[in-house]
């Protein structure tokens, strides 16, 4: 394993966000899923050892000390020899008593190592790296992701492409009758743990985008429904287009842009059941200047004028 510094390209003096950055930007590049490149999966593999070293305070502090590789393996110093003061220690066996490792049965040193038992020294020295070996197991960090889906598919579900922070990029399913704001987990998406920890999950939030007719307000729908000056002080049946398709309502005389009418369960679906349809009519004038109605206007404002904005205080 190379130098994880080298790896993830940074210095040694990079900090935590920089370590992180340069891990995902490597991750994205060589995702196996992903890159083209013939050695991506060893790429990917040495981008997230690096990271798995570095991305860990205890881990880097022990690797910048000589302590680990960049495998995360002890490193073992001063194996060349038992002695402390410089000499080269001379050994004396007895009592192999028939034979066998001197390691097992005891010796003597006229050396400085005088009293030593090397079957100790090399039981510490396996116990010890295995103590290193045995690191505990955390759980990857959690990533965030937004989608933003048609209405119609939020009323009917689907499925939908998001791209994590990870670098990967998914198609995801969105279930029927989603509001907007929710989120969605995908288990086992996020980074990956240290130490054979499992991967984090990731956390997509679901955005449902504008619509030309409908306003979304939770599971109910809102609907400015253009009606003429004439449909607005009569009444009669209007269409109305719904989610589901047209429906025709009576609009009452006299109804106008302060009335609002509600059609249950003409919202969005959910398990507790749909929400309503919430419309408000909206008169429109003729495009083209109508002299009559002109004059008819004119006749009312003179004659029999009123306040469409009365005062709320």
């Amino acid at each position: 394993m190379r130098d994880p510094y080298t790896v993830l390209g940074i210095a040694k003096s990079a900090d935590t966000a920089e370590i992180k950055k340069a891990f995902r930007k490597l991750a994205k590049k060589f995702h196996p899923d992903q890159s083209k490149d013939p050695k991506a999966k060893e790429k990917f593999a040495e981008a997230n050892q690096a990271y798995e070293i570095l991305g860990d305070e205890q881990k880097r502090a022990a690797f910048d000390r000589g302590e680990i590789d960049g495998d995360g393996k002890p490193r073992y110093q001063g194996f060349e020899g038992f002695g402390a003061g410089g000499g080269t220690p001379h050994y004396e066996h007895f009592d192999f008593g028939g034979g066998g490792s001197p390691f097992t049965r005891g010796f003597r040193s006229s050396g400085p190592s005088a009293g030593v038992d090397p079957g100790d020294f090399f039981a510490d020295l396996l116990h010890s790296a295995a103590r290193g070996s045995r690191q505990t197991a955390s759980r990857g960090e959690d990533v965030t992701a937004s989608v933003t889906v048609p209405l119609e598919e939020a009323v009917s579900g689907g499925t939908a492409r998001v791209t994590l922070p990870t670098g990967r990029t998914l198609e995801i399913k969105v279930p029927a009758g989603i509001e907007d704001g929710k989120a969605i987990r995908l288990k086992g998406q996020g980074h990956p743990g240290q130490n054979g920890g499992a991967h984090g999950d990731a956390i997509v939030t679901v955005h449902i985008a504008p619509h030309r007719l409908f306003q979304v307000e939770g599971r109910d729908l809102r609907l400015d429904l253009p009606v003429s000056l004439y449909e607005a002080v009569l009444g009669g049946k209007i269409p109305v287009p719904t989610i589901d398709g047209t429906v025709e309502i009576t609009l009452p005389p006299g109804a106008n842009r302060g009335r609002t009418l509600r059609l249950r369960g003409k919202g969005l679906p959910g398990a507790q059941g749909s929400g309503d349809l919430l419309v408000t009519p909206k008169v429109v004038l003729p495009d083209r200047v109508d002299p009559e109605l002109d004059e008819m206007m004119q006749r009312w404002r003179d004659e029999k004028p009123y306040d469409p904005r009365p005062s709320r205080t």
